[in-house]
């Protein structure tokens, strides 16, 4: 069986702007906007669903979709650093930073690992054993996630991936074997 599955990054947030470690902020007016524009340039899909952050739900519903709720796309859970800037944590926090970015079983913010992501999403990933086509509004951490399992990458790879807003990542295939075509825009001929 083969099942697409198209991950659409959600559009701009003052946090984005910030280099802001989320703390599920909402979108910002420019944001709100530009996914407006995009509406009418998604791809059919028999599931819509959407991580659960106001980003997320934001982008989905100014897209015009009625995406259901999906928690295991929730973004990326950075404990006790949500809400602060990478440079705020880089200045008090150099050394936990540094086994952040370089070990993935680390979670120095008491939240979870890059390892653990990778398995949460992998985990919805493969659970999608239907044919169909499935459209998810997912924060870029975890589409960056998704892509690292479907392609059986190291972890490391996942710092090597930018995942722009209001783009789609594809993934179609089955468990097991995918297939990627990345960064496509949602613009009105994008189609």
């Amino acid at each position: 069986m083969t099942v697409r599955v198209m991950l659409v990054s959600p559009a701009t947030s003052a946090a984005l702007r910030g280099a802001r470690f989320d703390g599920d902020v909402p979108l910002d007016e420019a944001g709100a906007r530009g996914a407006r524009a995009a509406a009418g340039a998604l791809p059919g899909a028999g599931r819509r669903v959407s991580g659960p952050s106001a980003r997320c739900r934001e982008t989905a519903e100014a897209l015009g979709l009625r995406a259901e709720p999906e928690l295991r796309l929730a973004d990326w859970d950075m404990g006790r650093w949500r809400g602060r800037t990478l440079e705020e944590v880089s200045v008090s926090e150099p050394e936990s930073v540094s086994a952040w970015l370089t070990d993935p079983s680390a979670a120095p913010h008491g939240g979870e690992s890059l390892l653990a992501l990778c398995a949460r999403v992998g985990g919805w990933l493969e659970s999608l054993s239907a044919d169909g086509r499935v459209l998810a509004v997912t924060e870029p951490a975890v589409a960056r996630a998704a892509i690292v399992h479907a392609l059986a990458l190291p972890a490391e790879a996942f710092w090597r991936l930018d995942i722009a807003p209001l783009t789609l990542t594809e993934l179609s295939g089955r468990a097991g074997r995918w297939n990627l075509r990345c960064g496509r825009p949602l613009a009105a001929d994008a189609g």
